[in-house]
């Protein structure tokens, strides 16, 4: 859709059944104004999936029965000011704290694996109406050396990135990449 003075709009009408955009939504639309706007080139994974059985409707291939070849990894992966990035959406209804649970094992395992490779892995995580990205390296540390079962809410307000929306852009994750960058540059 375009308004006065050809200005895109990256969010869908949504219906009062459907009273928020969901993060994936929110991320996605995102995705699409860096792209439109040369910022940042990030695109979501799709699930590998093994195709038994199609018919054909109306003159399209529908798949009838598929199953998943592999467990997949992060759900988003790009690249911004020539990083290497790779991220997962997670949210949880708790008020305290991010359910370790939310995370499998195999997606801890690949976020290590896009660390030792010099990437930038992370979460972002929406937790009582707010949206944190919270870096691999500190959700990693957090993991060897606590016991807990939940990250809490204030161990993620303390290491990670608070986002914010900026004009068009309900979820501008940019801005708070941008910090955790210049984190990594100091690392490095």
């Amino acid at each position: 859709m375009r308004y006065p003075h050809s200005f895109k709009t990256y969010h869908k009408v949504v219906s009062h059944a459907n009273r928020g955009m969901n993060l994936e939504e929110l991320i996605n639309d995102a995705n699409r104004y860096y792209k439109d706007n040369s910022i940042a080139l990030i695109s979501k994974k799709p699930t590998p999936i093994g195709i038994v059985s199609v018919k054909n409707e109306n003159s399209k291939k529908i798949i009838t029965k598929a199953f998943f070849k592999e467990q997949s990894t992060l759900d988003y992966v790009g690249v911004y000011k020539g990083y290497y990035i790779e991220f997962d959406a997670k949210e949880t209804l708790s008020k305290t704290s991010f359910p370790l649970n939310n995370i499998s094992t195999h997606q801890i395992d690949h976020i290590k694996g896009v660390i030792n490779q010099k990437g930038i892995s992370f979460l972002i995580i929406k937790i009582n109406n707010e949206y944190y990205i919270l870096d691999g390296n500190t959700l990693v540390s957090f993991i060897n050396k606590e016991k807990r079962k939940s990250i809490p809410l204030e161990y993620i307000k303390k290491y990670g990135y608070l986002i914010h929306s900026k004009g068009l852009i309900k979820l501008d994750f940019i801005s708070s990449l941008d910090n955790l960058i210049g984190g990594f540059h100091e690392k490095n």
